[in-house]
């Protein structure tokens, strides 16, 4: 399994030796949570502060968009840095179209669907998904409990994509941690991304190898 921590969680003041411990304990993607106040209740960052961060790591930027018209700024985030763009199809309703321009901009694709959101709605563009992000917590905010009706979308996820599109990973947000991390694995997914669960404890580098480690048991 890959992990893709959170930086909404990090300390900001302490931004690149909390990125430079999790990168150091094998991370494979930073998550980038974009949100704009409107398709969530809550205001992050824009393409200036994901530019600031680039030069701090060479690992995949995976810019999660919560914001509404996500077609109007793919192409920001990926100019500052982003190798990922994952957008909510709730938040447009050209969601193939986007998806083959972020594509075309030379990075990958990803959708997000919301927990009332069925994998079904994505029927009809998974071939056109490099990723498909489950949401385990309605989005917005970090430290939400886990929904453990998540568990049966991701094997539905699962399925569809070992039917349709074999190369899509399959990632999921909200809620894990030490408990919830082997039930997301068991259930299929290729990408967990950690938040609070890492990055609330002491040494967030030494807490990713111990949940690393606790898949390997």
């Amino acid at each position: 399994m890959k992990f893709a921590p959170s930086l909404l969680s990090a300390n900001f003041a302490r931004i690149a030796e909390e990125i430079s411990a999790v990168v150091d304990a094998g991370a494979d993607y930073l998550h980038l949570d974009v949100m704009d106040g409107r398709f969530v209740p809550n205001i992050t960052w824009g393409p200036k502060i994901v530019g600031d961060l680039r030069p701090l790591t060479k690992l995949p930027f995976d810019a999660h968009l919560m914001v509404v018209e996500p077609e109007r700024y793919a192409e920001a985030f990926v100019a500052a840095g982003a190798n990922i763009i994952t957008f909510h199809i709730e938040a447009t309703p050209h969601a193939q179209r986007l998806l083959a321009h972020v594509r075309d901009l030379g990075v990958k694709a990803g959708i997000a669907i919301d927990p009332q959101t069925p994998v079904g709605a994505l029927v009809d563009i998974v071939e056109d998904c490099d990723l498909i992000l489950i949401m385990s917590v309605n989005p917005g905010f970090g430290g939400q409990s886990f929904l453990e009706r998540s568990l049966a979308k991701i094997r539905e996820a699962r399925a569809l994509v070992a039917e349709r599109n074999p190369r899509c990973e399959i990632e999921v947000d909200g809620g894990i941690n030490a408990r919830t991390l082997p039930l997301v694995a068991a259930a299929g997914a290729d990408v967990a991304v950690m938040g609070s669960a890492l990055f609330d404890a002491v040494d967030p580098g030494a807490q990713l190898r111990n949940l690393r480690a606790l898949l390997a048991t």
